[in-house]
This record gives structure tokens, sequence and C-alpha cells, in this order.
């Protein structure tokens, strides 16, 4: 959509100008970042590069001090709510309640997004996930690897167009990132525009269409995954953020 409510053509995600302070402290400056429809882009970056920041303010969840987010061409402090129907976020937050139980907690954000025949899509998203035998069980019962499971069930239970992934897999144990990747890859591929901002090198390179690379809050490097070669990356980053891989 643009800004009257009509179609976008190309762009999913634009940020123009994009700064956030937290205080004398400047978390972002001046980002500036397209991402086209149906592209896959990796933000990498250290820990303190500005990563989950970016994806807040990607998603609303944070307001920005300066510049703007369209998403489909919708100024999205203009229209967050709007916005927020087209979006799914994973990320360090499960944005779960962990007293209520699977189900409850996708009811509850199934109405919230008006989703259509309700029951039925919790349970094809929770089968999705591999999570259908703890449909019924309350959230807090379940393994921080589950509890992502569902926070990924709960973020395309709308069938959004974009997916923000702010390091889905941090702190999960081996078996359970193996498990997040089979169940991620689905949501991850065709049609659907997805940013993921990770400081793991191999894994998001496995998923990029494009790459940007994110230090002290500004944007150092972009390119296209089809331009560069693992090997030829990791010294790119390296030079770019002065960190260990």
């Amino acid at each position: 959509m643009n800004e009257n409510g009509g179609p976008s053509t190309e762009w999913a995600i634009e940020a123009r100008g994009l700064a956030k302070s937290f205080g004398n402290v400047r978390a972002l400056e001046g980002i500036d970042l397209a991402v086209k429809r149906g592209d896959r882009l990796t933000v990498f970056g250290p820990n303190g590069a500005g990563k989950t920041t970016l994806i807040k303010l990607l998603s609303t969840l944070s307001r920005p001090s300066a510049g703007k987010v369209l998403l489909e061409g919708l100024d999205i402090r203009k229209a967050p709510e709007r916005s927020r129907s087209r979006l799914g976020v994973v990320s360090h937050s499960t944005f779960l309640y962990s007293n209520l139980t699977v189900s409850e907690n996708l009811r509850f954000y199934g109405r919230m997004y008006g989703v259509t025949n309700l029951e039925q899509r919790i349970r094809d998203v929770i089968s999705q996930v591999q999570l259908l035998p703890r449909l019924q069980d309350r959230v807090g019962t379940l393994s921080r690897g589950m509890q992502q499971r569902v926070a990924i069930a709960r973020a395309v239970l709308h069938d959004p167009p974009v997916m923000l992934l702010d390091e889905p897999e941090t702190g999960l144990d081996p078996h359970a990132v193996s498990i997040m990747r089979d169940v991620l890859e689905p949501f991850t591929s065709g049609e659907r525009t997805v940013v993921m901002t990770t400081h793991n090198l191999e894994r998001g390179l496995e998923l990029a269409d494009r790459v940007v690379i994110l230090h002290k809050g500004r944007l150092v490097y972009q390119a296209s995954r089809k331009e560069i070669d693992a090997a030829s990356f990791r010294e790119t980053y390296h030079r770019c953020t002065g960190a260990g891989t």
C-alpha cells in the first residue's frame, strides 16, 4: 500500500533517515534502507550495533527520534494498527502470556487481528511448528525452544506478508536451534518479505538475498548476496566492525 491506501508495486519496507536516541546515547543514526517485496534481508552486526533497536522501529514497537518507516508505502506512525496487521515479529521476547495455554494465547492474538476460521487456523499453525500435542499446555510449562516455536505460530497466525526476525535462535541449545531452522524455513521462503538480524554469519548468509552490516548504529555495508562469497564476507565483516567471528 502507499500512503493513500493504494498498492505499492516494489518496496515492502523503506526506512528514511531513521534515528533513535536513548537520552544522550545514539542507538541508530541516519539509516536509509529499502527492502523489495519478497526479498530476504539479513542485518549483521555485533552485540550493541543497534539491530534490536532497528527491528523495534520497523515493527512499531518503538518510535523513532527522527526519520520514518514506510511499510508497503504506508507511514507506520500514521497507521500503526494497520501496519501491525501486515507484520509478523519473532524476537527475544515471545510476546506470550505464560499463565495462558498455547491455544488461549493464539486465540487472543487471532481475535486481535480478526483471523477468520480461527480455531482451524490455530490448529494449522501449531501443527506447522510441531506442537499440536501441547496446544492445551500453559506456555510457562514449555521449554525455551518450544516457546519460540509458539512465538512463530503467533507471528504467522494472521498470514502477514512481512516477517521480522530478531535473532530468533538466541538462547537456544543446538537441538532447539536445529528444530527452529526447520520450522522457520516455510515462513522465510516464497513471496514473504523477511528481515532477519543476526551475528551468525553462516546462518545469515543462508537466508539472505541481500545483506547489510550495522555497526555502532550506522549502516556501514550493503550488498546483494550474489555479489559476495562467504570467505570474503567474513573478512568484510571483521573489517567493518572489528569484531571476531
